[in-house]
């Protein structure tokens, strides 16, 4: 996808519908109904998807069949946004069912992450923004002025076209200036898209954040190196990024090699001689502070010696 052919779902108005939809895994009964209490504190109107709740079918929170058809009434509906329960696993399985030209006559928000990301890589194909951020056990478990709420209300109501974040200075960064497209989200489920029609990696200009949870460092310094031989990391590969996001990873343990994720990306990195900027600490994933990050919008990277810089345009 080009930059500048990405649509903007438009903003939304106070009273405008939002659909909390379950594409993967079940969701508490209390975060989906405390999600929509939340909701309409903010002034929005939730309306909670015919299977949102069930009947589950084992892990997930509907079979198959429910969960395409609750995420197809939600974006043909007059909703403005639609807001994932929980990610989990299963999004997949909406991919090859989900018509493009209906997500783009009309592009609502998308709003999720971890799991979710799936989803996001099929929007980001299509040419749709969607919001990368927490989820209905945030909003039901979380004052309404969460930073991350806040800031996840100013971009879906179009009060900030423009965002920017910063994270400090951290030795392991590559320092250096990029402007691209940003993209990404949980690396297992990113790299389990690969070489299919949802590969985000196969589209040009990308700045890439990445985030995962329970994944041991060996597992994600083996997806690190299927990068690095796709030419992700290569000036003029067909997959080259622009630049590089290492958000939060967590629920990990330490192994002989590494003590940390971060010290394992750091080592190898360096090790390829990596030129592209690339950013340690960011706050995305599975932490408290989960940043809102708009899939598809206009990024500008900068890594210099006294932190990192990251601004997007909408």
């Amino acid at each position: 996808m080009m930059p500048g052919s990405m649509l903007t779902p438009r903003p939304l108005q106070p009273g405008d519908r939002i659909a909390i939809v379950c594409p993967a895994s079940t969701v508490a009964d209390e975060h989906l109904d405390g999600a929509a209490e939340a909701l309409r504190r903010l002034g929005f109107d939730p309306v909670m998807a015919s299977h949102a709740k069930g009947p589950h079918d084992g892990s997930y929170s509907a079979t198959a069949e429910d969960r395409i058809a609750d995420f197809k009434e939600a974006y043909r509906s007059d909703a403005r946004a639609i807001l994932c329960g929980r990610g989990g696993y299963g999004c997949v399985h909406l991919l090859g069912s989900l018509d493009r030209d209906m997500l783009r006559y009309d592009p609502k928000w998308v709003i999720g992450f971890s799991d979710v990301s799936a989803l996001h890589a099929l929007l980001q194909h299509v040419g749709v923004m969607s919001l990368h951020t927490s989820m209905a056990r945030h909003l039901a478990t979380r004052p309404d002025d969460h930073e991350v709420t806040r800031l996840m209300t100013d971009i879906l109501t179009g009060q900030r076209t423009k965002v920017k974040y910063t994270a400090p200075a951290d030795s392991r960064n590559i320092e250096g200036r990029a402007e691209g497209i940003l993209r990404g989200g949980n690396l297992a489920v990113l790299n389990g898209l690969a070489s299919t029609p949802y590969d985000i990696l196969a589209l040009k200009d990308t700045i890439l954040f990445i985030e995962d949870v329970a994944e041991p460092i060996y597992k994600v310094e083996r997806v690190l190196h299927r990068l690095w031989m796709a030419g992700c990391f290569t000036p003029g590969s067909p997959f080259a990024l622009r630049g590089l996001v290492v958000g939060r990873f967590t629920l990990y343990e330490p192994n002989r090699d590494f003590n940390t994720m971060e010290d394992m990306m750091s080592f190898w990195l360096h090790r390829w001689n990596v030129k592209i900027p690339v950013a340690f600490g960011f706050d995305t994933g599975h932490v408290e502070r989960n940043l809102p990050l708009v899939e598809g919008a206009h990024a500008m990277l900068d890594v210099t010696s006294h932190g990192m810089y990251l601004s997007l345009t909408i």
